[in-house]
């Protein structure tokens, strides 16, 4: 009986140990933006200039995981390559409000603790996705607004910018033009009147920058940051750095970042949702973000995508504009797209 006892005793302990060592998938999503962005407006330069800029992302964040970083480093350290970069509007790139001001949120989850911080309303943080994880794991809450949070990255050590760092001139002029019709730009949209400007910073587009990965401990993370709405007032605050409605990751389900028109993203919790269909209704991510970004929200009238990953490595990309800048890179490949082609 002893020895029956015993053989169990190390059949259930091997089995442990084969379990903790098991490396998950590595893999890394990522995307700029989503709207309404045609082949026409994007020229060859245009075109490879943003591949440019999501490749140097994705290889930033991969190349945590491949040297055995956990989730959280990939993501931030991919979301921050996207924020020092004009290209995109995430910190340097970031749109003005109304009053000409660079008004920046992002967010970061932590899927293994369902742990999450996030920033809003900042100007003076070069990277605001790194402050939201100061938030998460150097803070008893949640989120920060506007000169608190500001404050509070200056006490952790942050780097802090004057706001003219986040100034850049293309932006500005889309403000200018946003103006003339006193209407808040959704960022992305592709402007056909032949300006020169890029086309991440023409018409009325979304712009937001998001990353989610799989490390291979098993754990999920995801990340989104923004500068928001051209031409936006009073304070206004998307769905990027709301837990559940732009960011969410569960090691239970997936990792989600969304772009899109914030106020639906806010009002339908799209990230929370995708991950309660997983859950609840044992939907693939692939189905459960389908539904969610292709029936759901386009009955609503919302536009915008996702980028969503699970434990198994599997991720799903939807969008219902025409063109969404993203990315994935894994074991197996690595590939950036900006139209549904």
């Amino acid at each position: 009986m002893r020895k029956i006892v015993l053989f169990i005793f190390l059949i259930f302990n091997l089995n442990q140990v084969a379990f903790s060592q098991k490396n998950y998938p590595i893999t890394l999503v990522i995307h700029g933006g989503a709207g309404n962005i045609s082949r026409q407006g994007l020229t060859p330069e245009k075109e490879k200039a943003y591949q440019e800029g999501l490749n140097a992302a994705l290889a930033a964040g991969y190349a945590v995981l491949e040297k055995g970083g956990t989730s959280l480093d990939a993501v931030e350290a991919a979301i921050r390559v996207m924020e020092d970069d004009p290209l995109f509007n995430a910190g340097k790139g970031a749109v003005f409000t109304h009053d000409g001001k660079n008004e920046l949120d992002a967010a970061i989850m932590d899927g293994a603790t369902l742990k999450a911080g996030s920033v809003a309303g900042v100007s003076t943080i070069r990277n605001p996705v790194s402050a939201a994880r100061a938030v998460m794991e150097k803070s008893p809450h949640v989120m920060l607004v506007g000169r608190g949070a500001e404050q509070f990255a200056q006490e952790q050590k942050l780097e802090i910018v004057p706001p003219e760092y986040f100034y850049t001139e293309p932006r500005f002029k889309q403000l200018q033009k946003a103006r003339e019709t006193e209407k808040p730009a959704l960022d992305h949209t592709t402007d056909t009147s032949g300006s020169t400007l890029p086309v991440l910073l023409e018409g009325k587009k979304f712009g937001t920058v998001g990353a989610v990965a799989l490390d291979k401990f098993g754990n999920l993370a995801a990340a989104t940051s923004t500068g928001g709405m051209t031409n936006k007032r009073y304070g206004r605050v998307g769905d990027a750095p709301i837990i559940g409605a732009g960011t969410y990751a569960n090691n239970q389900t997936c990792a989600v970042s969304a772009t899109g028109h914030g106020e639906y993203f806010i009002r339908y919790t799209v990230a929370s949702d995708i991950s309660a269909r997983m859950q609840y209704r044992h939907k693939s991510v692939r189905k459960a973000a389908q539904k969610v970004v292709m029936e759901k929200l386009v009955k609503a009238g919302g536009e915008g995508g996702v980028i969503a990953l699970d434990r198994k490595g599997k991720f799903a990309m939807p969008f219902n504009s025409s063109g969404m800048f993203r990315g994935y890179k894994n074991a197996n490949a690595s590939e950036v797209k900006i139209l549904k082609d």
